[in-house]
């Protein structure tokens, strides 16, 4: 055997070694997005089921608001996290996840409070849930912040488990809540369980929070935390902002026939945010051993996105009414309405994640900032705009004609930053 033959098998072994990591890593993420998504599906059935589509609604804009916390959160602690830790040495990765659950923690805390005034302030119907939502922020984020820190480190395993221990603590408090009758009922079980997975993430990770490292978390990620901050509040500003609009354009009852659409597409999308749980700290792995197979890595993961939710929407169209209302209850009839847009829809996001987790990646914060704030003008305006034109079915396809355009735009970007990249490249993962 020459020594160029035992070279090349060397190399054949390490290409398969590194296929097969990566595949496991994926597998992970699909296994625990789909632990987690489970878990909130059966929220939003436990809601609409017990308690119709008015109050569907109210639980959709306090979920709604939830996610526009979760994004600040995700924004200042967890997305430079898994941009500059991922397979970083054990030592670094530590002592960054302490400072970076204790900002989420802390992001947590002072919305929170914020929260929590102000439900008790609006009262009526939305002010309870509101209030509830409040108190159960600190335990949600933490326990999302967790989930991040152990795809950063590569074990994607210890994230699945903890969801299932949220999953299985959901359980009784579900049963609770249905006994109380109230969405702040349901709020509260879906908190109180997520701070219990919370508390087993420190046990999983032997770390304890650090709030008191949050000062220093931000102003060491300042070039990239606060641009994600604006990008991710972008996304989810802009569903709140087109929750709220509808509601007050059509009413309360069409929000909650748009969540019900999502609810549909909710095992399509637990595999969407299951990939996007990994796909930026693989990215980031692909740019820092493989440059010039990045491009094809990001258009491999958005195509694939795209036909699968196609796929899936053409499923659902064959579902009968019968089996959907045993599902959602009265919400069936409004949901099932909207199976094409919102599937449309959530293929146009799907190709334009491929892009994002490119940029991400590259660290080129700017751009992805420009790219989404042009998406989310996009989705505010395609939402609101079609609801004053044709109600909930305008809404829908408004969003699914800018998620479409959107994702062009994210494309292009990648294609210039990958440009800019070959011509001036600029190291931006950081191990310490």
């Amino acid at each position: 055997m020459t020594p160029m033959t035992t070279e090349g098998e060397k190399a054949t072994r390490a290409a398969g070694s590194a296929r097969r990591a990566l595949v496991g890593r994926l597998s992970w993420g699909l296994a625990d997005q789909a632990a987690s998504s489970m878990t909130n599906f059966a929220v939003g059935i436990y809601v609409a089921r017990s308690l119709g589509v008015t109050a569907f609604g109210v639980f959709s804009l306090a979920w709604v608001t939830y996610g526009v916390v979760l994004s600040v959160s995700r924004g200042l602690a967890t997305d430079p996290l898994v941009v500059r830790f991922s397979g970083v040495p054990d030592a670094s990765w530590r002592g960054a996840v302490a400072r970076s659950s204790g900002t989420a923690l802390g992001v947590g805390v002072a919305i929170g409070v914020a929260c929590l005034v102000a439900g008790l302030a609006v009262g009526g119907r939305v002010g309870p849930a509101f209030a509830c939502l409040g108190v159960m922020l600190p335990g949600l984020l933490l326990q999302d912040a967790w989930r991040y820190s152990f795809f950063a480190a590569g074990t994607g395993r210890k994230a699945f488990v903890n969801d299932l221990v949220w999953g299985v603590a959901l359980v009784p408090a579900l049963v609770v809540a249905a006994r109380q009758g109230s969405v702040a009922a349901f709020v509260l079980a879906w908190g109180a369980s997520a701070t219990v997975a919370a508390g087993y993430g420190c046990l999983q990770s032997g770390i304890r929070p650090r709030m008191s490292g949050a000062r220093g978390w931000l102003r060491e990620q300042r070039d990239l935390s606060y641009r994600y901050l604006v990008e991710n509040v972008g996304v989810s500003g802009a569903s709140q902002l087109r929750a709220y609009g509808l509601g007050a354009i059509v009413g309360v009852g069409a929000v909650g026939a748009i969540r019900g659409a999502e609810l549909l597409l909710g095992p399509f999308l637990a595999v969407l945010m299951g990939l996007s749980l990994v796909t930026v700290a693989e990215a980031a792995r692909v740019l820092r051993r493989a440059p010039h197979r990045l491009a094809r890595f990001c258009l491999v993961l958005g195509a694939g996105q795209a036909v699968a939710a196609l796929l899936w929407g053409a499923a659902l169209l064959l579902v009968p009414g019968r089996l959907g209302e045993l599902a959602l209850g009265d919400v069936w009839d409004s949901a099932s309405a909207l199976i094409v847009p919102a599937a449309l829809g959530v293929a146009g996001a799907g190709l334009g994640t491929g892009a994002a987790a490119g940029l991400r990646a590259l660290g080129a914060a700017r751009r992805s900032l420009r790219s989404q704030l042009f998406a989310s003008a996009c989705y505010v305006g395609g939402g609101l705009g079609g609801a004053a034109v044709a109600g909930a079915a305008g809404s829908a396809w408004g969003v699914a004609a800018a998620t479409v355009c959107s994702s062009a735009v994210w494309w292009l970007h990648l294609r210039s930053a990958l440009r800019e990249r070959r011509l001036n490249p600029i190291p931006e993962v950081r191990t310490s």
